[in-house]
């Protein structure tokens, strides 16, 4: 039953098949696009900033998919019908926060390749930038699924996502963005640390969220 529903969710959120689930990566690009309009010409400068303007990019861009990450399927009754079947909440969202980030991290770090060149970051902050991305971009979907199941019963659930995301992903950015300030590649330790820890936890947040949910 586990490869027929990692099956399915990637067929719902994976981008371009998924409804809006090209969204983040648009909003990522488009982000790297518009930052050398607003500062100007100056290579060094963006060579400078620029990593942690895609680090903003990144973290808002996992914002966007939220809405629609778990509230569907409770809505429909999807999550209660596998429940019958004998399937785990725990394994539902494991299976869910594996497709969710298959969908959502490695485009980014496709897209990171023609955002570094926009910004003209290269060399030794490339390779830590990309680094970082890669430790830390499974730490963003786990937060985002335990956001998304907390939140998925509630009337103000969207506006509730983002406002919870952005502190609880702030010691990702920290010490990602801190990476490419110090040139540190032991900071990308902490980041992949935390990710590992978010990762660990969110099947298990989130499936309490989805059975709360059914009770109220």
């Amino acid at each position: 039953m586990i490869v027929p529903l990692l099956r399915r969710d990637l067929a719902q959120f994976f981008p371009f098949t998924g409804s809006g689930a090209a969204l983040p990566v648009v909003f990522f690009v488009a982000v790297a696009m518009l930052f050398p309009f607003a500062v100007g010409p100056d290579a060094n400068l963006m060579a400078k900033t620029g990593g942690g303007v895609v680090w903003i990019a990144a973290l808002l861009a996992a914002i966007l998919p939220l809405e629609k990450l778990v509230a569907r399927d409770i809505a429909l009754g999807f999550f209660d019908q596998l429940r019958l079947r004998g399937l785990a909440e725990e394994a539902m969202m494991a299976v869910r926060l594996l497709a969710h980030w298959l969908s959502f991290g490695p485009p980014l770090l496709l897209a990171t390749f023609p955002a570094a060149a926009l910004l003209k970051i290269e060399g030794e902050t490339f390779r830590l930038l990309l680094g970082g991305l890669v430790a830390g971009t499974p730490g963003l979907a786990a937060i985002g699924l335990m956001i998304a199941a907390l939140t998925a019963s509630l009337r103000a659930g969207a506006a509730l996502s983002g406002l919870m995301l952005i502190p609880l992903a702030l010691p990702i950015l920290i010490f990602g963005a801190g990476a490419l300030a110090r040139q540190d590649a032991a900071s990308l330790g902490f980041v992949g640390a935390i990710s590992l820890l978010l990762v660990a936890i969110a099947p298990f947040a989130a499936g309490a969220a989805i059975r709360a949910a059914r009770e109220n």
